[in-house]
C-alpha cells in the first residue's frame, strides 16, 4: 500500500520482549520446541546397561553429556535452538535384566546435535566379558578374569564415561567387575567382593543438584557384592541384582552366585535449560523519511534492549540483581541503562549519619534520616514500614554519592553533641541526626531529632527539612530539675525518642527500621526480625541513676551513661545510629554512627 510515497508493506513497530529462563525436563521421549533463538544448556544421559545373571559383573551407566551444570571437566558447549523449531528428544530405555540370559545394553538418548550411547552389558562367569558403551560393564571371571568394556565408546569430547572394572582372576570364579560411571571406572573388587560401580556424576541444571550416570555393582560367587555407584548404579550380590534407578541411567547390579536375574539399567533422561533472552524492539515494513525523522528527533526510536549496569562501592548480586553498597563517599557509575522494554529503575536505601550523645545529664544523638523505596523495582524484597516514594530512574552518567559521617559527642559538659553529615544519592538526600543535648539545652533538630537536656528540655523535631514519607522521628524530652534528671532520648526512624521514665533516668532511643534490600551482616545491626538488617536507631538519653537507658535497635548508642566515669556507646557504624548520653559531667558521650548508600537493580 502507499506509504508516504512509498510502495510496500504496512509499517509497525513490534514491542521489545523479554522471554524469561525455561527448564525442560524429559523423562519420556517427547519434542521441544524452542521459546526463542539462543544457545541452550543441556543434559543428556542415556539408559544404563543390566547387569549379568550368575556371578555377573554390574552394567555401565548411559553416557552422560552435559553443557554445564556439573563437573568443569566434563562441560561441553551449548547448542543453538532455533525459536519456533521442533526438536524431538529421545530417552534411552535401560537394558532389561532378563532371566538366565546374557546381560542387555542400554539405549542412546538424543538431544538435537547431542547422543549419548548407551550403557555397556555386564559380564558373566559365563565367559562373557563386559561390553563397551558410554561407560563400560564389568568383566566376568570365569578362566582367571574377563576384561570389562571400554568407556567413552564411540569417543566425544569431553568423554561420555568411564570403563568397567575387570573381572577379578582369584581362583576360577572369582569376584565380577562393577560398571564404569561418568566420573569413575569401575573396580575389579578385592578377592572376597564384587567390585563397586564407578561414581556418576552430580549436576543442578534442573535447579537442585542430582548425580547421574553411576555404574552397577558386581556380583560375587563368595562373598558380599559390590556397591551401586553413586548416581542410580544398582548394588551387586543379591539373588537378583538391583536394577538402576529410573532417569538417572545408572547400570544395574550384577547378581551373584546361580543368582538368575540381573538388575535392568536405570533409563536416561534429557534436560534442557533455554536463557533468558531480550528480543529487541523492531521496525518492519517501509517507512518515509519524514516519518522516521519525526520519530527519532521526538527520542522515540526503537533502541536495542539492554539492563542497567554500574559500578562502584561495594557490588554484590542476589539472583537477577546487582547490588552497590557505600559505606563511604565515592561515584556510582552508570554505564548502561535500562532500554527497550527493560528495567530502567534503581531501588535505593539512604541513611544520613547518626548525631553524637551530649555530655553532662543529656539527651541522645537522633538517628540519622531514612529514606527508602518501595522495592518493587528490583525483587520486591521486604521493606520497612517507612518505605515510600518511588525509585530512581537512573541513565549512564556518573552519580555523586556521599556518605554521612557520624556526628562527634559532646567534649565537654557546656557542649551538646554534634549534628551527624547528609547522605545523598540522586534527588535522594537524608539529613544527619540531630545532636543530643546537654543539661539545660534543647535536642537539636534533624533527620530524627537529639534528646533534650535534663530540666525539662524538649527534644529536637526529627524530619527536618521534612520529607515524605518523613525520613525520622522527634527527640524526648528531657526530664527534673537542672542540674539533675535525665536527657530524652534521641529520634529513630520508626518511632519518637523516649522522655525519661523515672527520677533521674535517661530516656531510651526511638526505634529504627528493618529492610532486606542487602541482607548481608557487613551493615546495620540485627533486629527483631533475623533476615532484616536495620538502620537509623536513636541514642539512649544520659541518667544520675541505675538501671541505665537503652539505643532504639538499629544501631541506637544508647545505654546512657550513670555515673562520673560511665561511658555511653556509640551508634553503630553504617547504621546511621545516634550516640548515647551521659548522666554526671565526667562520664564519655557516645559519637552517632556513620550512615550508608545501598542502590539496588535488574541487571539481568
Amino acid at each position: 500500500m502507499a506509504n508516504g510515497g512509498i510502495i510496500g508493506p504496512v509499517n509497525s513497530v513490534n514491542s521489545a520482549v523479554c522471554v524469561t529462563a525455561k527448564t525442560t525436563t524429559f523423562n519420556s521421549s517427547g519434542t521441544l520446541t524452542a521459546q526463542a533463538t539462543a544457545n541452550a544448556d543441556y543434559l543428556v544421559v542415556a539408559g544404563g546397561g543390566s547387569g549379568g545373571y550368575n556371578a555377573a559383573g554390574g552394567g555401565g551407566a548411559g553416557g552422560y553429556r552435559s553443557s554445564g551444570f556439573g563437573p568443569s571437566p566434563l562441560q561441553g558447549s551449548a547448542v543453538p535452538v532455533t525459536a519456533g523449531t521442533a526438536y524431538t528428544v529421545t530417552i534411552g530405555a535401560g537394558g532389561a535384566g532378563g532371566p538366565s540370559t546374557e546381560a542387555a545394553y542400554g539405549n542412546p538418548s538424543i538431544f538435537s546435535t547431542i547422543t549419548s550411547t548407551r550403557g555397556g552389558r555386564a559380564g558373566n562367569d559365563d565367559n562373557w566379558s563386559g561390553g563397551d558403551g558410554g561407560s563400560g560393564g564389568g568383566g566376568g571371571s570365569r578362566g582367571g578374569g574377563l576384561p570389562a568394556g571400554s568407556g567413552n565408546t564411540p569417543p566425544t569430547s569431553p568423554p561420555q564415561g568411564n570403563p568397567g572394572g575387570a573381572g577379578n582372576p582369584t581362583g576360577p570364579r572369582g569376584p565380577q567387575g562393577g560398571g564404569g560411571g561418568a566420573t569413575a571406572a569401575g573396580s575389579s573388587g578385592p578377592p572376597s567382593a564384587g567390585g563397586a560401580g564407578g561414581a556418576g556424576a552430580p549436576n543442578a541444571i534442573s535447579g537442585s543438584a542430582v548425580t547421574y550416570a553411576g555404574g552397577g555393582g558386581g556380583g560375587t560367587c563368595s562373598g558380599s557384592g559390590g556397591a551401586g555407584g553413586p548416581g542410580g548404579g544398582g548394588a551387586g550380590g543379591g539373588p537378583t541384582g538391583t536394577s538402576g534407578t529410573a532417569n538417572t541411567g545408572g547400570g544395574g547390579g550384577g547378581a551373584k552366585d546361580n543368582g538368575p536375574v540381573g538388575g535392568s539399567g536405570g533409563s536416561g533422561v534429557v534436560i534442557v535449560k533455554e536463557p533468558a533472552i531480550s528480543i529487541a524492539k523492531s521496525a518492519p515494513g517501509v517507512w518515509s523519511m519524514n516519518t522516521v525523522f519525526d520519530f527519532v528527533k521526538n527520542d522515540n526510536w526503537f533502541e536495542a534492549p539492554s539492563f542497567i549496569s554500574g559500578t562502584g562501592g561495594t557490588r554484590t548480586t542476589s539472583g537477577d540483581y546487582a547490588i552497590h553498597t557505600f559505606t563511604a563517599s565515592g561515584p556510582f557509575n552508570v554505564t548502561s541503562k535500562g532500554a527497550g522494554g527493560l528495567p530502567t529503575t534503581a531501588d535505593f536505601l539512604v541513611v544520613g549519619g547518626g548525631g553524637g550523645g551530649g555530655k553532662n545529664v543529656s539527651g541522645g544523638g537522633g538517628a540519622g534520616g531514612y529514606r527508602e523505596s518501595p522495592g518493587t523495582s528490583s525483587g520486591s524484597y521486604t521493606v520497612s514500614p517507612v518505605a515510600g516514594g518511588s525509585a530512581i530512574t537512573v541513565t549512564v552518567q556518573d552519580y555523586t554519592i556521599t556518605v554521612g559521617a557520624g556526628g562527634a559527642k559532646g567534649a565537654s559538659p557546656a557542649n551538646p553533641g554534634t549534628d551527624g553529615g547528609v547522605s545523598t544519592f540522586a534527588t535522594i538526600t537524608s539529613t544527619g541526626g540531630g545532636g543530643g543535648a546537654n543539661n539545660g539545652v534543647a535536642g537539636r533538630t534533624g533527620g530524627s531529632g537529639g534528646g533534650g537536656g535534663a530540666g525539662g528540655d524538649s527534644g529536637g523535631a526529627g524530619n527536618t527539612p521534612p520529607t515524605s514519607p518523613a525520613q525520622g522521628n522527634s527527640g524526648g524530652n528531657g526530664g527534673g530539675p537542672s542540674p539533675y534528671g535525665g536527657g530524652g532520648g534521641g529520634g529513630g526512624a520508626t518511632a519518637n525518642g523516649s522522655g525519661t521514665p523515672g527520677p533521674d533516668r535517661g530516656g531510651p532511643g526511638g526505634n529504627g527500621a528493618g529492610t532486606a534490600i542487602n541482607p548481608t551482616p557487613g551493615i546495620g545491626t540485627p533486629g527483631p526480625s533475623g533476615s532484616l538488617r536495620y538502620f537509623s536507631g536513636g541514642g539512649g538519653g544520659g541518667g544520675t541513676s541505675t538501671p541505665t537507658s537503652t539505643g532504639g535497635y538499629g544501631g541506637g548508642g544508647g545505654t546512657g551513661a550513670p555515673a562520673n566515669t560511665g561511658a555511653a556507646v556509640s551508634g553503630t557504624p553504617t547504621s546511621g545510629g545516634g550516640g548515647g548520653g551521659t548522666g554526671a559531667p565526667g562520664g564519655d558521650a557516645g559519637a552517632g554512627g556513620p550512615g550508608v548508600v545501598v542502590i539496588r537493580y535488574k541487571f539481568q
